[in-house]
C-alpha cells in the first residue's frame, strides 16, 4: 500500500493490538480465475517469530481453501478505527482558508503463504481457542462443550482450517500527523463531538500525535 513515512507504523504491540480489537480481516488471494476476497475472523498468533501468524476457519464449501495459488502469497486487511475529517474543524481554514477534506484510518496489512489445516483435531483446537478469548467478556460465557458432542462434531466437519504465517507486515495509521498541532487539536475535538464508536477511537489516536505540554 502507499506509505508515506509520517503514516507508517512500526511497533509490533500496536499493530498487534489493532488486529486483536479488529479480528475480522479482508482475507485476499489468488484463485484460478482471479482475485478472491473473504471477511474472516483470524487470530493473530505470536509463533513464529518475528511477526507470528493469522489462523482460522472458513466454510468447506468456500472455495477459498481449495481453489488458491499456492505459490501467491495471501493478503490479509484489518480495518481500525476509521473516519471523516471536516476541513472546518482545523484552525488553518479560519487562518488561510486553504484546507480540503480527507478520511483518518487505522489499518494493518499482513502478508504470507496460506496453509490449509483439514484436520478435525486442529481445528477443533483452534475453535475452543477463539471461543474462549471471544466469550471471555461475557456474564456467563458459552463454551464449546456447552453444545451436544455430536453436533459440535458435525460443525467441525464443515469447516476447515487456514494459517498464514506473516512474512511482511505494515501498519499505516493516517491520524493528521502532517497538520499542525492547531489542526489535531480541532480533529479530536470535531471526531469526540460525533459520538460514534470508531470515531471516538480515532479521536484517541489523533490525540496521541499531539505533544504533551
Amino acid at each position: 500500500m502507499y506509505l508515506p513515512s509520517h503514516f507508517r507504523e512500526e511497533r509490533g504491540e500496536v499493530l498487534q493490538a489493532l488486529m486483536r480489537r479488529h479480528p475480522l480481516a479482508l482475507l485476499v488471494t489468488m484463485g484460478a480465475d482471479g482475485l478472491l476476497a473473504n471477511h474472516i475472523p483470524l487470530e493473530w498468533d505470536p509463533e513464529p517469530a518475528p511477526h507470528g501468524s493469522l489462523v482460522g476457519h472458513v466454510a468447506r464449501g468456500n472455495p477459498m481453501w481449495r481453489d488458491r495459488r499456492p505459490e501467491i502469497e495471501a493478503l490479509a486487511i484489518f480495518q481500525g478505527p476509521q473516519s471523516y475529517v471536516s476541513p472546518s474543524w482545523y484552525e488553518t481554514k479560519r487562518e488561510t482558508g486553504k484546507v480540503v477534506p480527507t478520511w483518518n484510518y487505522a489499518v494493518v496489512q499482513a502478508r504470507g503463504a496460506l496453509v490449509v489445516h483439514d484436520d478435525t483435531k486442529w481445528v477443533r483446537a483452534l475453535v475452543g481457542r477463539l471461543t474462549d478469548r471471544h466469550e471471555s467478556g461475557f456474564p456467563v460465557p458459552w463454551k464449546v462443550t456447552d453444545a451436544p458432542e455430536e453436533f459440535i462434531d458435525r460443525q467441525l466437519k464443515a469447516i476447515v482450517g487456514i494459517e498464514i504465517p506473516i512474512r511482511q507486515i505494515e501498519g499505516k495509521w493516517k491520524m493528521s500527523q502532517n497538520r499542525p498541532e492547531a489542526d489535531r487539536r480541532g480533529v479530536v475535538e470535531g471526531l469526540r463531538e460525533l459520538g460514534d464508536a470508531s470515531s471516538g477511537e480515532a479521536a484517541a489516536l489523533v490525540a496521541d500525535t499531539i505533544p504533551e505540554k
